[in-house]
């Protein structure tokens, strides 16, 4: 028997006060709510929660300890054209949770029902909320704040950066130890790298149809609990939040900061087949978008979408979020499908999250980051999210790849996009920085693969390649495959550090996908969310190491450019930009808008790149001074000084002005 006594309604989830634990669950529709306490052998021990402070439902458990398995049975109505699906056969996790064991298989104790509850008991399968004690001894850790002009991001995943590092201790490999290992560290400064953008480490799950076929979930975007650390990362599950909140502080230390992808936008209970294992037996229809006929909006593709603009949705974001700033000491979030965050349902700015955010005095001061869309009507929002936030800015990736790639963009387009997207982003006061730069991320082509495939090859997620995007603005310049002869290598590696070039020396925030500076290749799999193996991680003793040091040329040199670091926006005049034809003269509207693909951009009067995007060898006259070729374009020692650039096809050179 437990005894619970009503403690407090505030914070949500478990807490541990040093005497006993906290527990508290919101549930605007329950009737009442069963506290389930599991000793070591399993048993089960329920007690109703015995206090209701609005729709916080709340009671102290004295002398309970951290380690504590823990869930909830929630009683209501079964009235699912109302969206009510309450069922307490099914033991729930506390969505709060800040630790989870046990994995979500794929039994049907797990279904919820449809029309009629399923009343199997789900207990003997269901994974279980463990208590955690947050304390840790931070040192003199605090906060970077990295000026925003001065950011590069680095999206990776902690198991594919280090699972085959040969440097690396076998048994951490893959785990946030490595991540935070002196090896990984130190290539990272030395790539010149300012902040991780960590794919998804909170607690996700692999959907049953990928349990079925033999496949595992590897991205992360499937959340079980979403403000638990993944277990998988760690050496041991009993010590995930001390290895990670190391790794956290190591990086720190070398002036790393940490962004977390995050999913807001829905739970890995997928749609009305799916399992019932939290949100949808604790208050379907408060914490989930409900049709009139009682089913889910499925604006994110995944089956449900979570309704982050009633209080219920919003606080418990907000609890996530708080969760990995206040404690984990994260530096911000990358939201993905954020346009969820903004619904109610048309999108909107001025949305209920939104505004707690933007008063929150913690998250307000974090890097916040949006995938600007998702896939329900009105989804499309890039540029249209409100400050703080900065957002992926898909409209530079297609331009890039489109210019030099397929070599179908005028000059003027590709101006826009290479000045931060003024045109979309120069609004409601936001800087450049807003416009977060890419031509390649986890969901497409790597870098490798968009100069060797024309099509997608994702045979091996067992979808007969119906999955992936089939717009890629990819060449193979002429061969299918990450095989060529010595002159497609050579044409290949040109498009790839014209690629680069144009990311890393771009105004905007650049954001680099791990392994393109290695020339990693998936072998043409544009959707390797299901891949945990040698396709995904990145393989180092393959790694081209050429082009790995022409990566951190760039991000150097694009430090010291005050047209790239200053965040603001260039203005007519003001000594930041001039646009150039091959002649050194000012671009005519004609060369702008069905000019040759060549020009010169000249950065804060010092600094010029010279751009021969045409298939043949061509003269660039540089303008007035004496120029020299600057790393990685020529040594560091370069005496050699320049008034015409012998522009190769396809190619790309950063001069300094003496």
């Amino acid at each position: 028997m437990i005894l619970l006594t009503p403690g407090k309604p505030t914070p949500l989830g478990a807490s541990y006060d040093g005497h006993g634990v906290n527990f508290t669950l919101f549930s605007a529709h329950a009737q009442r709510v069963e506290l389930c306490v599991f000793d070591d052998n399993g048993n089960e021990m329920r007690q109703l929660l015995p206090s209701r402070s609005g729709d916080v439902w709340h009671g102290y458990l004295a002398e309970a300890r951290p380690g504590l398995r823990y869930g909830y049975r929630v009683y209501g109505a079964w009235d699912p054209a109302q969206g009510h699906r309450f069922n307490p056969a099914k033991l729930l996790l506390d969505p709060c949770a800040h630790r989870v064991e046990g994995v979500l298989v794929d039994s049907p104790l797990l279904h919820g029902g449809i029309h009629e509850p399923d009343l199997q008991d789900s207990a003997s399968v269901a994974p279980r909320s463990v208590v955690v004690d947050l304390h840790y001894d931070w040192h003199d850790d605090t906060p970077l704040r990295t000026p925003w002009g001065q950011t590069v991001i680095y999206e990776t995943h902690v198991k594919g950066l280090t699972y085959l590092h040969p440097e690396l201790p076998a048994e951490i490999r893959g785990t946030w130890k490595a991540l935070g290992h002196p090896v990984i560290v130190k290539y990272l400064l030395d790539l010149g790298i300012t902040a991780l953008e960590l794919m998804p480490v909170a607690h996700f799950t692999s959907e049953a149809r990928l349990q079925r076929l033999g496949l595992s979930n590897y991205w992360g975007y499937n959340p079980l609990a979403i403000s638990a650390l993944d277990p998988r990362y760690a050496t041991s599950p009993d010590t995930a939040l001390v290895e990670f909140r190391d790794a956290v502080k190591a990086l720190h230390r070398a002036g790393i900061e940490v962004i977390l992808d995050v999913v807001l936008n829905h739970s890995a209970e997928i749609d009305l087949e799916g399992p019932t294992f939290s949100l949808r037996g604790i208050d379907n229809r408060s914490y989930y978008w409900i049709r009139e006929d009682g089913d889910y909006q499925n604006w994110t593709g995944c089956g449900n979408t979570i309704n982050l603009s009633a209080s219920g949705g919003v606080e418990y974001a907000l609890a996530c979020l708080r969760f990995w700033v206040q404690e984990c000491h994260v530096d911000g979030f990358r939201f993905d499908l954020a346009s969820v965050m903004g619904r109610t349902p048309e999108f909107r700015q001025d949305a209920p999250l939104f505004t707690a955010i933007r008063n929150d005095p913690l998250l307000s001061e974090v890097k916040l980051i949006a995938e600007p869309w998702d896939i329900g009507p009105g989804g499309y929002q890039v540029g249209n999210f409100p400050p703080p936030f900065a957002e992926w800015n898909d409209h530079f990736r297609d331009a890039m790849r489109r210019f030099w790639l397929q070599q179908d963009l005028s000059l003027g387009e590709f101006a826009s996009r290479f000045a931060a997207s003024s045109d979309v982003f120069q609004r409601n006061d936001r800087a450049p920085s807003a416009s977060v730069n890419l031509v390649t991320a986890h969901d497409g082509f790597t870098l490798r693969d968009c100069v060797c495939f024309n099509q997608k090859h994702n045979e091996a997620n067992g979808e007969e390649n119906r999955d992936g995007t089939n717009n890629n603005h990819s060449f193979n310049h002429g061969i299918e495959g990450i095989d060529g002869t010595l002159e497609v290598t050579e044409r290949r590696r040109d498009s790839v550090h014209a690629l680069l070039t144009t990311l890393l020396l771009s105004q905007g925030t650049p954001m680099l996908l791990a392994g393109d500076e290695h020339g990693h290749s998936q072998h043409g799999n544009n959707n390797a969310y299901c891949q945990d193996n040698a396709l995904t991680w990145l393989d180092w003793q393959q790694a081209n190491h050429g082009l790995t040091t022409f990566t951190a040329a760039l991000i150097h040199l694009r430090q010291r450019i005050p047209a790239l670091t200053l965040d603001r926006w260039w203005q007519e005049g003001d000594g930041n930009v001039r646009w150039l034809n091959q002649y050194a003269q000012p671009l005519s509207t004609d060369e702008w808008q069905s000019g040759i693909k060549r020009m010169q951009i000249l950065l804060s009067d010092r600094w010029l790149i010279a751009i021969n995007s045409t298939q043949e060898v061509a003269d660039i006259v540089l303008p007035a001074g004496e120029w020299h070729a600057v790393p990685p374009f020529a040594g560091k020692d370069n005496p050699v000084i320049l008034t015409v650039w012998h522009g190769p096809a396809h190619g790309v050179c950063v001069f300094e002005r003496s």
